[in-house]
């Protein structure tokens, strides 16, 4: 039996485990492949074991599931992903809170109403999406502020375009699309581990630090058991346990965008976020950014490792 903490168990179960994940995401109703810890009857054994989360749960026939994978057991959880933004009719908006400074932590979301048909909303209508500013970005060789969130949260769908106005506060929360821009969509990833977006700034005041956790002090990467702490919109300040960095998990981005599978993600079990709280970053106890806070659901929340968000928008935090 592999233990748990036992790291050269957990590289080997990783090789086993990316031999496989393709082809469990192809099963209906699978929607994420992980490792972790096996669980019977409801509480851990400490076994390390490939975790296979699927959106309603039976025996692992039902998914033609093998027990085990060259030795590392399968375990089958149940529960569904969704990306983390909000979106709340163009009709009727709520009031939340305002920063005049900008920082990490806070609320933001686009200048645009977005066309939403069911199944991802119940009536066809346009609609306004919030989600959180993470951190403050810069492009790499220039001195100009950005503020990091993520694609789903700026870009929204396939109609999005460099240049469209951010608001803060988002529109869903009462802020009005011209008086409260705050900036323009910059550049945007969505690919195999990054959902991300970066909003140049046209404040001048602005701040490298996240509501209620202090000045950000650089990037790191995210190690299982770590400690990590996050700022949303709509939770504010949580923190919980990196439980795994191989999460590979579907999510369903709507029309123009569809499901779309990230991998290498980084998992916190337990209630960590909400609608609303995606683009958040997670912090270490230096202060240091690990993860971009992408979706989840209440059980447990994923995010993106922050290196290949850094990469592949060509920023460097601002510390």
């Amino acid at each position: 039996m592999a233990h748990l903490s036992d790291p050269h168990a957990r590289d080997a179960a990783r090789a086993i485990k990316r031999l496989v994940e393709v082809d469990f995401l192809s099963r209906p109703g699978v929607v994420g492949v992980d490792l972790g810890e096996k669980t019977a009857r409801g509480r851990g054994t400490g076994e390390l074991a490939i975790i296979v989360f699927v959106r309603r749960k039976g025996p692992a026939a039902q998914y033609t599931l093998p027990s085990d994978v060259l030795g590392v057991p399968t375990d089958v959880v149940e529960d569904v992903f969704q990306p983390h933004h909000t979106v709340a009719w163009a009709e009727g908006v709520n009031g939340a809170e305002r920063h005049h400074v900008i920082r990490g932590g806070i609320g933001v979301g686009p200048g645009r109403a977005v066309r939403f048909v069911p199944p991802d909303v119940p009536t066809a209508a346009d609609y306004l999406v919030a989600g959180t500013i993470g951190a403050l970005v810069t492009p790499r060789g220039r001195h100009t502020a950005m503020a990091l969130t993520c694609f789903h949260v700026a870009c929204v769908d396939d109609a999005w375009a460099v240049g469209d106005p951010m608001v803060h506060p988002s529109r869903v929360d009462g802020g009005h699309p011209f008086h409260d821009r705050v900036g323009t969509l910059a550049r945007a990833a969505l690919s195999g581990a990054v959902d991300a977006a970066a909003i140049r700034l046209t404040t001048p005041h602005w701040l490298p630090e996240v509501v209620g956790m202090g000045r950000v002090e650089g990037h790191a990467r995210a190690e299982v058991a770590q400690r990590v702490r996050k700022r949303g919109r709509t939770t504010a300040c949580t923190e919980g346990v990196v439980a795994s960095t191989d999460a590979v998990i579907t999510l369903d981005f709507g029309v123009g965008l569809g499901v779309r599978t990230l991998r290498d993600q980084i998992r916190v079990e337990g209630p960590f976020g909400d609608h609303g709280d995606s683009g958040a970053v997670l912090l270490d106890d230096l202060n240091r950014v690990v993860g971009l806070y992408c979706g989840g659901s209440r059980r447990r929340a994923f995010a993106n490792p922050i290196t290949p968000v850094l990469d592949q928008l060509g920023v460097d935090l601002l510390a």
